[in-house]
């Protein structure tokens, strides 16, 4: 009786990874067939010209090179305003949180983690609304969602970096404070290197999340048309909002074939930065083998 349900548990799993790999090249194969007609220089620089584009001497009215660069600043600034937040407070759950302070932060950051993204954004719109009464020159702008978008990913750099650095051996931590080491410095030059691939890994969930939501910036300063953002402070373009917008508002298939060329635009772009974070967690696992 044992063996036969193992031997079916073995069936469900493959059966299972087979219907998840067979749906994702379903998607890929209909994303590819009605995006790779679309993908051209004039899907990302319209009617001007690459070199006028890229050295910013005219501006792109009716390619997707704005809407792209809008979405690797705010991945980035979002990014930049999580990570020490994230970390900080993984570190803190996990080396010096007691019992009950643990339990009371790790239901707040599930609850965080729990909230709607459409409910981050009118938290963002609100807080344009309350610091544009007290400084005019703040309106919907790129650093609203940046720090909106960070809002959404901290639970995921929180839950990494806690959960890579409590699987890590007891014995470490014995060591660094048999030789001498307070807890600051096993945390710095013991711990934290050691966790590294752990922490990477949230980080590259963090920047799917961060490209992909529309409803934060929909309400916290992404438009249509509003080109290279020259500030903080201005407007901007993203690649999620224009697909959502392409999809809606389509009026012919042509629109709406540059919307499914975004998609995979958006895709690409998002296994690049994937590519760059398993590279530099590679190494970075790579470096911890060759020095232990």
């Amino acid at each position: 009786m044992s063996r036969v349900f193992d031997y079916l548990l073995y069936l469900f799993a493959w059966g299972s990874g087979l219907i998840l790999v067979g749906a994702f090249a379903v998607f890929m194969g209909f994303l590819l067939s009605q995006g790779l007609p679309a993908l051209d220089s004039s899907l990302l620089f319209g009617r001007t010209g690459m070199v006028d584009a890229l050295l910013l001497q005219r501006v792109v009215i009716d390619g997707l090179l704005p809407a792209l660069v809008g979405t690797l600043l705010l991945i980035f600034l979002a990014l930049a305003a999580a990570v020490p937040f994230g970390l900080g407070a993984g570190i803190y759950l996990a080396e010096y949180a007691g019992k009950s302070s643990k339990a009371l932060f790790s239901l707040v950051f599930d609850l965080l983690a729990g909230v709607p993204s459409i409910v981050i954004g009118l938290f963002g719109f609100s807080l344009t609304v309350f610091l544009h009464k007290r400084f005019t020159f703040i309106t919907p702008c790129l650093l609203i969602s940046a720090l909106a978008l960070a809002l959404l990913i901290l639970p995921y750099l929180i839950r990494s970096t806690q959960t890579a650095l409590e699987e890590l051996p007891a014995t470490l931590r014995l060591t660094a404070a048999a030789l001498g080491a307070d807890q600051a410095t096993t945390i710095r030059l013991v711990l934290l290197p050691q966790a590294a691939a752990g922490i990477l890994s949230g980080i590259v969930l963090a920047i799917g999340r961060a490209a992909e939501d529309t409803a934060v910036i929909m309400l916290t300063g992404v438009v249509v048309s509003a080109g290279i953002p020259r500030s903080l402070f201005n407007s901007f373009e993203a690649l999620p909002f224009y697909i959502y917008n392409a999809a809606s508002q389509f009026s012919n298939q042509q629109e709406l074939q540059r919307g499914f060329g975004a998609a995979l635009i958006l895709l690409i772009l998002c296994g690049l930065l994937f590519t760059l974070a398993w590279l530099l967690r590679k190494k970075v696992t790579a470096r911890l083998l060759y020095h232990h």
